[in-house]
């Protein structure tokens, strides 16, 4: 597993560059997980959503660019605050 965080202003897509795996997304509302498999298709991500990579195949690789310079303040690592943060 990979992620389990969210961010306040950074802007991802994430592409399965080879292999396969799923990414999970919780808007604090509901949860969805999307399948990536194909290295023509990504999965965009905007701020405040919580993101877990799951289910990764053997050899898999994935690509994500990020809209921002990293900034660790930016993240959002608490399951909690971050339910907050969509609450308001």
């Amino acid at each position: 597993m990979r992620g389990g965080h969210a961010y306040r202003k950074n802007r991802e897509l994430i592409v399965a560059v080879s292999g396969s795996f799923e990414v999970e997304v919780d808007d604090g509302k509901s949860v969805s997980r999307y399948l990536l498999n194909r290295s023509y298709f990504g999965l965009y991500m905007p701020p405040l959503h919580w993101r877990s990579l799951v289910n990764f195949s053997t050899n898999s690789l994935c690509l994500v660019l990020a809209s921002e310079d990293y900034d660790e303040t930016d993240y959002l690592r608490d399951y909690m605050t971050f339910k907050q943060l969509r609450s308001t």
